[in-house]
């Protein structure tokens, strides 16, 4: 991938390090996680801090070479956009079949060795989490990895069951989707 240049920085980075934004109809910055919407884009690192920056100096307007119209919260708009795709691209694991839900099932998907990506709901307690949080750590190194990420809440909603705390995933170029934007999300929302 070509390398492209922070805004804020002046560093270059990789497509997937940072977030493009564009202007929109109304001369309004809108985020372009996908990079294909049509314009001339800048680039920020995706981080919530440096996207502040760029609002705060006004340097969105001098990226664009124009007068255009920044929203302070843009910054949570990025990050709620970040949060809706990872969800989303979960969603379309559940359809593919990829997933299993519940802690007896990814228990059973990390014994066969066939768990390539589990996320814990950040809301997840008790012995189950310490459960498997023991067995992706006693797991050797890249076979497969845990995230704790989103709420219950959201999970029952992207995958349209009930008190979903727990979710394996098996090898996929899907899985692989689901867990770079997880955690690009939770990169984003920590910073």
């Amino acid at each position: 991938m070509n390398p492209r240049t922070c805004i804020v920085t002046r560093e270059e980075k990789t497509p997937d390090q940072m977030i493009r934004f564009v202007v929109g109809p109304d001369e309004e910055v809108v985020p372009d996680l996908k990079h294909k919407l049509p314009g001339r884009g800048v680039w920020v690192t995706a981080n919530r801090a440096m996207i502040l920056e760029a609002v705060e100096k006004g340097l969105f307007a001098r990226g664009f070479k124009r007068k255009v119209k920044v929203e302070k919260t843009l910054p949570l708009m990025v990050q709620n956009l970040l949060r809706m795709n990872a969800l989303s691209l979960l969603s379309m694991a559940c359809k593919a079949g990829i997933l299993v839900t519940g802690q007896k099932k990814v228990e059973e998907l990390l014994k066969r060795g066939r768990a390539k990506f589990i996320i814990q709901a950040e809301d997840s307690t008790g012995d189950g989490k310490r459960k498997l949080t023991q067995m992706t750590e006693v797991m050797e190194e890249n076979q497969c990895e845990l995230l704790v990420a989103f709420t219950s809440e959201e999970l029952d909603k992207a995958l349209g069951g009930v008190n979903t705390v727990h979710i394996g995933m098996t090898a996929s170029g899907l899985t692989d989707k689901i867990k770079g934007a997880t955690s690009r999300y939770l990169a984003f929302h920590s910073s």
